[in-house]
C-alpha cells in the first residue's frame, strides 16, 4: 500500500501561484511514476502532469503546459506541482497519483490522495 497525502492547496487571485506537494508513504516511493489530476464541480477527472521515477520523464497536459511544473524529491518522498499564471478554470480538486510503471496520462493509477481544494478567483 501507498498513502498518499496532498498539500498547499487554498484561494488565490488569478495570475497568482501555488505550489502543490504530496508526500507518499508507505512503500518505496522511487519504484513509483506519480501523477497530478484534478476535477471540477460537475466535469470528470482530467490528467493534469506526470512524471517518471526518476524525473527525467514528464508529461503535461497541453490545458496547463507552459504554466505548470511537475517535479519530485525521491529523497523526501514528494512530489509537487508548481501551477504559475493561475486562471479562474483551474480551480478544482486536485489528487496525486502513484503508479508501479512508466507514467500515464489516463486514470489507471494503483494509489490516489484525498486532493486538495484550488480556488482561482477572477
Amino acid at each position: 500500500q501507498v498513502q498518499l497525502v496532498e498539500s498547499g492547496g487554498g484561494l488565490v487571485q488569478a495570475g497568482g501561484s501555488l505550489r502543490l506537494s504530496c508526500a507518499a508513504s508507505g512503500r518505496t516511493f522511487s519504484n513509483y511514476a506519480m501523477g497530478w489530476f484534478r476535477q471540477a464541480p460537475g466535469k470528470e477527472r482530467e490528467f493534469v502532469a506526470a512524471i517518471s521515477w526518476s524525473g527525467r520523464v514528464t508529461y503535461t497536459a497541453g490545458s496547463v503546459k507552459g504554466r505548470f511544473t511537475i517535479s519530485r524529491l525521491n529523497a523526501k518522498d514528494t512530489v509537487y506541482l508548481q501551477m504559475n499564471s493561475l486562471k479562474p478554470e483551474d480551480t478544482a480538486v486536485y489528487y496525486c497519483a502513484a503508479v508501479a510503471g512508466p507514467p500515464r496520462d489516463d486514470r489507471g493509477y494503483d494509489y490516489w490522495g484525498q486532493g486538495t481544494q484550488v480556488t482561482v478567483s477572477s
